[in-house]
């Protein structure tokens, strides 16, 4: 293993990992280039432990599962290259304290390891130079900038008839929507949740008379159906894909000439991100058109592409690394051998989002893992480090090293149950879905998932046993991640906005009229204070 590759997402792993297949393969080069994610099945991740690919692709969590291997050593020890691609993604998140924390641990493992960040939006420079840096300062990172290429063809496109006042997923514009398809080569129909991604792809599926092949992508649809989708889009056999952020970042796909944003982006740096899957060429514009669901989308709108003409990014400076991060950073450590703690504690502030990080601090996050502290330390299943003679912490026993490699990650979930197609042995698996909303459903009801219509049979352990369902009013999985606020800088150009009367006459004339009643029966949101946008 020469060459790490680290992605914020599944998808863009897979792409990068098909993109580099073809050349090495028609140059019948010996190299081995195999991806490493959630999707992996248990044989394949074996099998890389004992013989490595050269190229390896992978994502911040299963990063942090193969550090946390007897072997890591072994299997990192001839790295030379470490690429860390969408890097403003991650920095400044806790899966970006997570990604820093392996940096440094391979840092060890393989000192003359080069890092490399590619990043097409960032808001912070010095923050990212400095996550990318192996002392954590950033002294020692180049930055190679390339010049803006072509400014993006931004559109707005309102549905027939008065908008809505509030809510909606957008389906009124769903005639429109497929016009766009049909007279585009490839299109990215983007939206913002899972259960928007549904109810639109049927909605569209529902006009299709011309058989256009139109396919859904998102996270929760089974590895083979996103892999499939994947493919075809790469293959350039799809007409449209509706996707969710699990495309988001990073894709290339040459025929992707159109992208179409149902719904407010919510920030000027994810609308960045999606208008950049179209037309991936620098001195050509990228081609994108948003559909408000409603009259206050219509105003984040006009906002956003305010935003996108300055390049006026959005996103906090990072903040200092979180302590549970590091306390399960530390756990992995000691699972893949003993090390002492002042080595270790070296180990942790060479990674950016560490670099201050008081010794205190980090014996007693040290102390928390070993034994859960003063709270929990009488409690036997908390005590999972023991120092030997010379202070070296060794994991406790095998249970608790099995148990922290099944629970590795920082992705907060709700409890999700698999979707099968078929009762018993039989059917295939679409999916997951949460816990929650299958709590609420009775054998007959239906719900839409994976493109389909299913009528709910049983709850089988923890199998949801679907069949083929009919009907006109199905329930729609929601999902606790889809809560997707306003960024702080969006806000602020919206609030601006509507403490402008002069800007008013720009907008559509039932947006105008609506804020005009708004300001005569109550209040606008003001200027002052980051309080949340809220129409009365």
């Amino acid at each position: 293993l020469h060459t790490l590759y680290v992605s914020p997402l599944k998808a863009l792993a897979t792409d990068i990992a098909r993109n580099l297949t073809g050349p090495v393969t028609e140059m019948a080069l010996p190299i081995a280039i195999e991806t490493r994610t959630g999707d992996t099945d248990a044989a394949t991740r074996r099998r890389q432990r004992e013989t490595p690919p050269q190229i390896l692709l992978t994502t911040p969590e299963s990063l942090a599962v193969m550090l946390s291997m007897e072997d890591a050593g072994r299997t990192f020890a001839g790295l030379s290259t470490i690429v860390v691609d969408e890097i403003h993604a991650l920095a400044g998140t806790k899966r970006g304290d997570q990604l820093a924390l392996g940096l440094s641990r391979l840092a060890t493992l393989a000192p003359g390891a080069r890092r490399v960040g590619l990043s097409a939006t960032v808001p912070h420079r010095a923050p990212l130079v400095a996550f990318l840096s192996p002392t954590g300062r950033g002294e020692d990172v180049a930055v190679v900038e390339a010049p803006e290429g072509a400014a993006p063809d931004i559109t707005v496109c309102l549905p027939d008839g008065p908008l809505p006042w509030s809510g909606h997923m957008g389906l009124l514009a769903a005639p429109a929507i497929y016009s766009m398809i049909r007279s585009a080569r490839t299109a990215i129909v983007f939206v913002n949740t899972r259960a928007q991604a549904e109810l639109v792809f049927q909605a569209l599926w529902r006009l299709n008379d011309d058989a256009l092949p139109i396919a859904l992508h998102h996270g929760s649809l089974a590895r083979e159906q996103r892999a499939k989708v994947e493919a075809a889009m790469a293959e350039g056999r799809l007409k449209a894909v509706v996707a969710t952020s699990s495309l988001d970042l990073g894709i290339d796909w040459g025929d992707v000439d159109l992208v179409i944003q149902v719904g407010a982006p919510k920030g000027v740096s994810r609308l960045m991100q999606r208008i950049g899957r179209a037309n991936h060429r620098w001195d050509e514009p990228s081609r994108a058109i948003l559909v408000p669901a409603n009259r206050f989308e219509v105003l984040e709108c006009r906002c956003a592409i305010a935003g996108v003409a300055v390049r006026d990014l959005d996103g906090d400076p990072p903040p200092p690394g979180g302590l549970d991060v590091l306390a399960q950073h530390i756990l992995g450590v000691v699972c893949s051998g003993p090390i002492h703690p002042d080595a270790l504690y070296a180990e942790v502030t060479r990674a950016a989002p560490y670099a201050d990080l008081p010794r205190q601090d980090f014996d007693d996050v040290v102390r928390f893992v070993e034994d859960g502290g003063y709270a929990l330390a009488a409690y036997e299943r908390y005590r999972k480090l023991f120092r030997d003679a010379e202070e070296r912490l060794h994991v406790a026993n095998a249970r608790v090293a099995r148990q922290h490699r099944m629970n590795i990650g920082t992705i907060v979930e709700a409890p999700l149950l698999k979707v099968k197609l078929g009762r018993g042995f039989g059917g295939h698996v679409l999916g997951e879905i949460e816990e929650y909303f299958v709590s609420m459903l009775q054998p007959g009801d239906t719900f839409m998932f994976a493109g389909r219509l299913l009528r709910f049979e049983r709850l089988h352990e923890t199998m949801v046993e679907c069949s083929p369902g009919a009907g006109d009013d199905p329930k729609v999985p929601a999902y606790a991640g889809g809560r997707l606020p306003l960024t702080t800088y969006l806000a602020d150009r919206v609030r601006a906005l509507l403490q402008d009367p002069a800007q008013w006459h720009d907008l559509p004339e039932d947006v105008a009229e609506w804020l005009r009643l708004q300001k005569a029966r109550s209040r606008l949101p003001g200027l002052l204070g980051r309080l949340g946008l809220c129409l009365v």
